[in-house]
């Protein structure tokens, strides 16, 4: 049976920091070879799964996020969220509720593709029930700021070495051309594609294709994220908490749930419940103790719906192998 070491997190947290870090950088920082650092990220590969993802950040230009949550019949959830996964739209699809709620992050690149797919698809489809959608408001935490980096593998020297520079802020957004499309569409399927490849792939120069990348990073529409089982790593109960804030509590709730270990996305979103929050732990234990000590504590917090996560059908890419 897998069983991660301690360089296996330090190599998953330096990913976290920099999906696109040279493996002799990495490999400086955690004081083993470069072929070690090659030969640990080949076993993740295998065994947790492990994915290097190039992903937009869709608030740096001007789209809304969404949140659905799907009621449906037992016999059709599991159809249902394959489904979903399918679409490059989608992302964080779960079965929820004993099978009969699925629950997914929708990322509608304009307008008529949020009608089209919120208005008119997913009430019509057979044996859903219902249709709640949220859109995402304000992210606490989440999208460029992985969970990984929440586990404390590499020390603050070593992160300081990894980490690269803070995305410039801009109140402007970000209009993408048809090349910018098709580098983050390539790079969503593989974070670590090389600049040879990116190049050879659209049929430019590699010299445009590094100003590209850097200009992507620098204005913050491209960040690396990480997909993998979170189970070899001891962490196997995984929960949605939809939390009822009080208006005028609500940024610093969300400021203190971002804080938390275990919270690995929190979202102010619109409707009852205000707060969404998806949290990661080891044992239902200790989700209970979670959310008796660290929820119950937050000041302005008045109701919290813990729905547990059944199977999560897709991260950030769909895989049929689960």
């Amino acid at each position: 049976m897998y069983e991660p070491d301690a360089l296996d997190l330090g190599l998953l947290q330096a990913l976290q920091l920099d999906g696109r870090a040279p493996f002799s950088r990495i490999a400086a920082v955690l004081g083993v070879s470069d072929q070690t650092i090659a030969r640990r990220y080949r076993r993740l590969q295998t065994e947790a799964r492990l994915k290097v993802l190039g992903m937009a950040d869709h608030s740096r230009l001007g789209r809304t996020n969404w949140i659905v949550r799907l009621r449906c019949n037992p016999d059709a959830a599991e159809a249902l969220a394959d489904a979903l996964a399918r679409r490059p739209d989608t992302s964080y699809i779960g079965l929820m509720s004993g099978g009969t709620e699925v629950m997914c992050a929708v990322k509608p690149r304009s307008q008529q593709d949020r009608d089209e797919l919120l208005l008119e698809r997913l009430p019509r489809t057979r044996r859903v029930t219902s249709v709640a959608a949220y859109s995402v408001l304000h992210h606490f935490y989440g999208g460029p700021l992985g969970w990984l980096n929440k586990i404390d593998a590499l020390d603050p020297a070593q992160e300081a070495v990894l980490r690269p520079d803070p995305p410039e802020t801009t109140a402007e957004a970000i209009v993408l051309d048809t090349l910018d499309e098709s580098l983050l569409e390539l790079l969503r399927h593989d974070g670590r594609t090389t600049v040879t490849d990116l190049a050879t792939a659209i049929g430019q120069t590699e010299s445009i294709v590094k100003r590209r990348l850097r200009t992507l990073r620098r204005t913050g529409v491209l960040y690396l994220d990480i997909e993998y089982d979170h189970e070899p790593f001891g962490h196997g109960t995984e929960a949605v908490l939809w939390l009822r804030v009080e208006p005028t509590l609500l940024r610093s709730a969300g400021q203190a749930l971002a804080g938390h270990r275990e919270v690995r996305f929190a979202a102010a979103v619109s409707g009852e419940a205000n707060v969404v929050v998806s949290v990661l732990c080891r044992t239902t234990d200790e989700l209970f103790v979670y959310l008796a000590d660290r929820i119950g504590s937050i000041e302005g917090v008045r109701a919290v719906e813990t729905v547990p996560t059944l199977r999560q059908v897709k991260a950030l890419t769909y895989s049929t192998r689960r």
